[in-house]
């Protein structure tokens, strides 16, 4: 019998071997993590995670049976944890009594399998901040005060209009004030419901504008009860629908919250029971909010002394069973159209028929005639005022032109770069009629001219730029069109420079001016200084921010696969899109506007200064995009490539005369002069 007994537990050891190399290959497959054969300090157990319900006490209370433990790291949504011991052999007991073990956890039954690994990373937490404009206060209401809440919140049937009520697929709802559709995401502002907001909430209220988190009391309630496993999709409150201040009472359970950026930074938040949360500006307009639906959350241990609102510290974090839980969604109705910073995301801002990214010859030229050009000849005199800091780089190009050299400025603007060299004779050149009487008015030497077509003989120039220009054009054969006109005016050996914006607004992990700039009123485009009014008087600190432009192609009502829109890009956040439109909100009286001609009739209008807003066209240049296209000019050769504070710039040469007809005429000239 003993013998019997002992071949028995032979084979169980055999097959729990088996399943240790097991995990220990997955471990290494699928997460990266390397075990090793010899005891340590560190054990990692695999099916003992937060991913497979298994929370964090009661692991712990397998573990200590080990030894004494050090530490242990709960990654969320992984089905593994790290142990440290506070010695080798505590940590080798644990390896050898607690392998195989059977953990009842969750109304589940899991078998732990532990496996040495040489070191944990103390990295691994992930440390994150709330997204701006985001508070969370907690036990902002008493027990006796939820519970008055609670009741005055009455879930029988009615059938009166004093309220309304309804059950979605995954929650009920019921609505105070004025009742919001979930049809179109919107209030009907001229039918408010009779009776108000219940006055239980009165006191809650006036602590709220006491505490200055609200200037105006709300006028709409929303309530939601969800029952543990529900949840709410991710989504942005309508712009159009409500003032800038969301608050939000949690009542009866804790519940965590995603919220989540367009440019994919998501933040999990805690929201404990009694809790508050206070949005605005930012974490109210553009990061989207929701709950997933999941009967388990990954929170902080509370007895730790944390806050209980960040999700972060994995030596701090386990699982929390969802109960029966109340929000409490207080909005105030607004009656004029958004004006917010954040274009992209505002229903109030966008444009009725976004553009599309043309493909045809006529259909470029039109898009930048009415985006390009017009928006240029309307703006100028608000444009000249924000360009006269010259970029450090483009600076020492024009300095390093011999004396008697003659450069050519293509896209001028208000003619910055004409006077830095005294040495050289400088000529330049504008599309904006008006940008170029200001250039003249200066001194400089200026005329009208498109950059696809300059009236200037081949090979006259010994230098080219051109800052900030190319990407205005929306085709691709439209850009390099330009790159070629530049070095059909460069003499052999002659040079150009040329910057374009950069869609990695953050390179070798430095963030552009144009991200990191944060004074109010004032933006940086293309890293030359533009005080511009994207950011009203009545916002925040701004902070990176970025909508997506929606850049897919879609299929029109026949089928046929159409061309992608062309959005509104959010001044100063990250590009998701390369073909984009950025606003420029016109300072002063438009009509006032040197040169303007106030004769757009479809100008969108901030609701708030009565101030135009524009749109231009940008196309951003990925890495490698801008060279690429400059290998595909004949007769050229790349000097040196570098980004600039957000730019993409190259400096080119002029290595010999192609056979283009421009370059044999020119060769002509000369030899009868």
């Amino acid at each position: 019998m003993d013998s019997l007994k002992s071949v028995r537990r032979s084979k169980e050891e055999k097959k729990l071997l088996r399943r240790q190399i097991k995990t220990s290959h997955t471990l290494l497959k699928h997460e990266g993590i390397n075990t090793v054969s010899h005891p340590t300090k560190h054990l990692v157990v695999s099916n003992g995670g937060l991913g497979n319900g298994v929370s964090r006490e009661s692991l712990l209370e397998v573990l200590k049976e080990g030894g004494t433990v050090e530490s242990l790291l709960t990654p969320p949504a992984k089905p593994y944890a790290f142990v440290t011991y506070s010695s080798t052999e505590a940590c080798q007991n644990a390896y050898t009594h607690l392998n195989g073990r059977a953990l009842q956890c969750q109304e589940q039954s899991v078998t732990l399998y532990f496996s040495y690994v040489e070191k944990v990373d103390g990295d691994r937490s992930v440390s994150r901040a709330l997204p701006p404009g985001l508070l969370v206060l907690e036990d902002f209401v008493s027990p006796e005060e939820e519970l008055q809440l609670l009741h005055a919140v009455d879930w029988t049937p009615h059938t009166d209009d004093v309220t309304v009520q309804k059950a979605l697929k995954h929650r009920r709802v019921k609505h105070y004030g004025y009742e919001f559709r979930y049809d179109n995401n919107n209030v009907d502002k001229d039918k408010p419901l009779p009776g108000g907001l219940p006055v239980e909430c009165d006191a809650l209220l006036q602590r709220c504008l006491a505490d200055g988190h609200i200037s105006v009391l709300p006028d709409q309630l929303t309530v939601n009860q969800y029952q543990s496993g529900q949840g709410i999709p991710p989504h942005v409150d309508t712009h159009s629908a409500f003032e800038d201040t969301i608050l939000s009472l949690s009542l009866g359970a804790k519940t965590v919250m995603d919220f989540k950026h367009p440019d994919g930074r998501s933040v999990a938040v805690v929201l404990p029971e009694r809790s508050l949360l206070v949005m605005k500006g930012e974490s109210r307009y553009l990061w989207t909010h929701g709950i997933t639906p999941r009967k388990f959350d990954v929170v902080p241990v509370l007895e730790a002394g944390g806050s209980g609102v960040m999700t972060s510290d994995l030596s701090n974090l386990t699982l929390s069973r969802r109960g029966t839980r109340i929000s409490m969604t207080f909005r105030k109705i607004r009656h004029t159209p958004c004006n917010c910073a954040y274009p992209s995301a505002c229903d109030s801002q966008r444009l009725p028929s976004p553009p599309t990214v043309p493909v045809a010859e006529g259909d470029a030229c039109r898009l930048e005639s009415q985006y390009v050009h017009q928006v240029y000849e309307e703006i100028s005199s608000h444009f000249s005022s924000t360009r006269h800091s010259p970029w450090p780089q483009v600076r020492d190009f024009l300095l390093s032109l011999p004396p008697g050299s003659v450069l050519a400025d293509i896209g001028c603007g208000n003619g910055k770069y004409l006077g830095i060299n005294p040495e050289v004779m400088s000529v330049g050149c504008d599309r904006s009629a008006n940008l170029v009487q200001i250039c003249t008015e200066r001194g400089h030497e200026g005329f009208v001219s498109d950059a696809l077509s300059v009236p200037l003989r081949s090979g006259s120039c010994d230098a080219c730029i051109s800052i900030a220009v190319i990407h205005h054009f929306s085709t691709q054969e439209r850009r390099q069109a330009a790159v070629r006109e530049l070095i059909r005016l460069l003499k052999v050996g002659g040079r150009a420079l040329i910057y374009v914006w950069a869609m990695e607004q953050e390179y070798n992990h430095q963030k552009s001016k144009y991200l990191k700039e944060r004074t109010t009123g004032t933006s940086m485009e293309n890293g030359k200084e533009l005080k511009t009014e994207e950011n009203k008087s009545n916002q925040p600190e701004e902070h990176d921010r970025k909508m997506s432009s929606d850049m897919k192609h879609t299929e029109d009502g026949f089928g046929n696969v159409t061309q992608p829109r062309i959005h509104v890009h959010t001044n100063r956040t990250a590009f998701l899109s390369q073909d984009l439109l950025v606003p420029w909100h016109l300072k002063g009286n438009a009509d006032k506007n040197k040169g303007a001609t106030s004769s757009s009739t479809d100008v969108p209008v901030d609701n708030t200064s009565q101030r135009p807003v524009f749109h231009r066209y940008y196309h951003v240049f990925q890495q490698g995009e801008l060279e690429e296209m400059c290998f595909g000019v004949a007769g050229v050769k790349v000097l040196r490539s570098y980004h600039d504070q957000g730019n993409w710039c190259v400096e080119l040469e002029k290595t010999h005369y192609t056979s283009s007809k421009d370059d044999i005429a020119q060769e002509k000239i000369e030899f009868i002069e």
